[in-house]
């Protein structure tokens, strides 16, 4: 089956909504130490005011709304530390009061201690030895450097709508507001499978003839970055039985996904396609460059989803069809910043296919980082956006806009990067 990169995108973004048994609407509650990434699922309204009393937004005196006319000798009162509550303020005098500290009845305002004179707060013996004064400048306007109560919120006032990914500032707002824990949406949960009897683990001994299983780690990352729960599976070689009986094993009612690389192109012993003969899953070739080969169905009620084997195809097979299902379904992970940037390179295009290139952004303009080969994992990590060339697209030309994906953090020069401008693997243009 051929499908455009919109039908394939519209139906992955299907089988996670119908067939997934995952609901945005129940609830977990959780403390906010393990909220974070999480999506609300109801509003959270503030249980107190922030702040909660007037207080002091500097370091210096508090002094009586009677004394803010003509400046005058004050008599030092009794200082205010933060978390006391002080006694009330009387006119004629001024009290010292820290960053934070309650503001005390009667005050007004608070004069910063270096504008006072003396410009530095009395000691415990200066106090005890006689009656200490501090002389203020003239126009203090009322109110001047005090935080009044329910300034930043309101107690009863939304905190955090719902729908919100919580980053650390809702965590941090949540906290200062008293809330202990939040009402979010599950985790989504995938199981992930590896194909192939060439691939190894990490860290072991690598045979003649075989590589390193990168999907696994690669994959995982990307869904744990959008918030999902993973199982990992062990690595599954090109055996169509063994893989069935992994496949029924994946635990009904706990899964909403099981995601699977390898195995579904055109060769001899692609796996995942002799496992799945007869099943309703459908075995498509997507009009996209890297990333042709793709699945996509249900087994015993599971959705399932095949990714191409080659690392890069893979990654992009997320960011393309995975990752905004999942955002359309969950709430998590925030979309993708789309762009318009300016080529520096020419660039070429197989007709009839939308490729996907990777590159370097930076200030309005974008540098294509290796071939569009999918196996350049090395020209992959050392990127920060996909590339976009449409179907309709065979050629830019340096100078020309080309839209953009970011899908990591902008560099403050990529271009003076030396290990991105040429090794036998990653070559510009």
């Amino acid at each position: 089956m051929r499908r455009t990169v919109a039908e394939h995108r519209a139906a992955v973004a299907g089988l996670l909504r119908w067939s997934s048994g995952y609901d945005a609407a129940r609830p977990v509650v959780l403390p906010l130490t393990e909220a974070l990434g999480r999506t609300l699922t109801e509003d959270v309204r503030a249980p107190v005011s922030l702040p909660p009393f007037d207080n002091s937004q500097m370091d210096g005196y508090a002094v009586h709304a009677d004394d803010l006319g003509a400046p005058s000798a004050l008599t030092v009162a009794e200082a205010i530390p933060a978390g006391s509550v002080p006694p009330p303020l009387a006119p004629g005098t001024a009290a010292p009061i820290m960053t934070g500290a309650m503001l005390p009845e009667g005050a007004a305002a608070v004069v910063p201690i270096e504008e006072a004179d003396p410009a530095q707060f009395y000691t415990g013996a200066q106090h005890a030895s006689g009656t200490p004064s501090v002389d203020l400048p003239h126009g203090i306007g009322s109110g001047r450097f005090v935080r009044r109560a329910g300034s930043d919120i309101a107690a009863g006032d939304v905190a955090v709508r719902a729908g919100t990914q919580l980053g650390p500032a809702q965590l941090g707002l949540l906290a200062a507001c008293g809330v202990g824990e939040v009402p979010v949406r599950e985790r989504f949960r995938v199981l992930l499978l590896s194909t192939g009897d060439e691939v190894a683990e990490p860290g072991t001994d690598l045979a003649p003839g075989t590589i390193y299983d990168a999907n696994s780690t690669l994959l995982e990352a990307a869904l744990l970055e959008a918030g999902a729960h993973v199982t990992r599976h062990r690595l599954l070689g090109d055996d169509p039985a063994v893989l069935r009986g992994a496949l029924a094993a994946a635990p009904a009612g706990s899964t909403h996904l099981v995601l699977s690389t390898g195995g579904i192109s055109q060769g001899a012993y692609e796996v995942v396609k002799q496992a799945l003969v007869g099943s309703s899953v459908e075995f498509s070739s997507v009009a996209m460059q890297p990333g042709g080969p793709q699945a996509h169905g249900t087994l015993s009620g599971i959705p399932f989803l095949g990714f191409p084997g080659n690392p890069v195809s893979a990654l992009v097979s997320f960011e393309m069809f995975l990752r905004p299902a999942l955002h359309r379904l969950t709430g998590a992970p925030a979309p993708r910043l789309e762009l318009d940037a300016v080529l520096v390179e020419d660039v070429r295009s197989p007709e009839g296919k939308h490729q996907v290139r990777r590159g370097l952004y930076r200030d309005g303009s974008v540098m294509l980082v290796g071939g569009p080969d999918s196996h350049l994992l090395h020209a992959l990590a050392t990127s920060n956006c996909l590339v976009h060339l449409p179907v309709d697209v065979t050629a830019r030309a340096a100078g020309e806009s080309v839209r953009l994906t970011l899908i990591g953090p902008v560099p403050s020069d990529p271009f003076a990067v030396e290990d991105v401008l040429v090794t036998e693997q990653v070559t510009i243009g």
